[in-house]
């Protein structure tokens, strides 16, 4: 998929991308394509390399090797006359702009209610009116369920509760790609259904281009238009979530699968 001539529309797309931690490899000439609107979702074992593909995304890390693209502008590199250059943190502040991400922990401001949570983003980073990011903001807690909550701090809240707040917050900031970090890893049980439904409807309804990293297996079936699995820092196997959960190719999907699946 690394040649552009021959690669789809891409909202998201990785070009030979390598990541190294202190000359520890971590991603290895990784090349894949997200299409506009897709939600694809990434499988396989810990530590081999999913959420590291997140925080590039994200600009949270920056690639050893290789470039990553969004919406067709170089996310890791910018312009400079006629050739790419490692890019800058202005250009970075610039290309958050497109990307949410709704993280394991909710990362809330605690000494804020829910509403500014929402709104805080909106008004500084997007400069929309005070205005016009609590209207917007209330329409997002209600579709999230938590009209009722805007005057509570988090520390009023559940965990599920802090996380919708979450993925209302990433919402507010009008995305066009929303990453997806194990999203229900810190929640109770009981409370994982009703995060996993809302994000289905979010993705159902809207033209949002997910990128996900999960181990929740029936919601990566479910939603996933595409399913990946990593392993050691490559794709292994990237296919139809039917294909991959009930006749994967690969003989380390079959294994990693039954072990995750027999936990469920």
């Amino acid at each position: 998929m690394s040649e552009h001539s021959e690669s789809p529309a891409a909202m998201i797309r990785f070009t030979d991308v390598e990541k190294r931690f202190d000359n520890v490899e971590c991603l290895s000439a990784l090349n894949f394509v997200v299409a506009p609107g897709e939600f694809v979702t990434l499988i396989g074992p810990s530590g081999s390399g999913k959420t590291t593909i997140l925080r590039l995304v994200m600009t949270l890390e920056r690639v050893s090797g290789g470039t990553i693209e969004v919406d067709g502008e170089p996310l890791s590199h910018m312009r400079k006359g006629d050739r790419l250059v490692p890019a800058d943190e202005a250009h970075f502040r610039q290309a958050r702009k497109k990307i949410g991400m709704v993280f394991q922990q909710f990362n809330l401001f605690p000494n804020m209610n829910v509403l500014r949570n929402v709104t805080e983003g909106p008004v500084r980073g997007l400069g929309k009116s005070k205005q016009q990011a609590e209207a917007r903001a209330r329409e997002l807690l209600e579709l999230v369920g938590l009209s009722d909550k805007v005057d509570a701090r988090p520390a009023q809240l559940s965990g599920g509760q802090q996380q919708r707040v979450a993925i209302a917050r990433a919402l507010a900031m009008e995305p066009e790609v929303l990453l997806l970090d194990e999203v229900t890893s810190a929640l109770d049980p009981e409370l994982v259904a009703g995060v996993l439904r809302l994000l289905g409807d979010i993705a159902a309804t809207t033209d949002i281009t997910f990128l996900c990293v999960t181990h929740e297996m029936q919601f990566a079936r479910s939603v996933s238009d595409r399913v990946m699995m990593f392993d050691g820092g490559r794709v292994i196997e990237d296919g139809d979530p039917e294909k991959i959960f009930t006749d994967p190719d690969h003989e380390r999907t079959r294994e990693f699968l039954r072990a995750v699946l027999d936990r469920e």
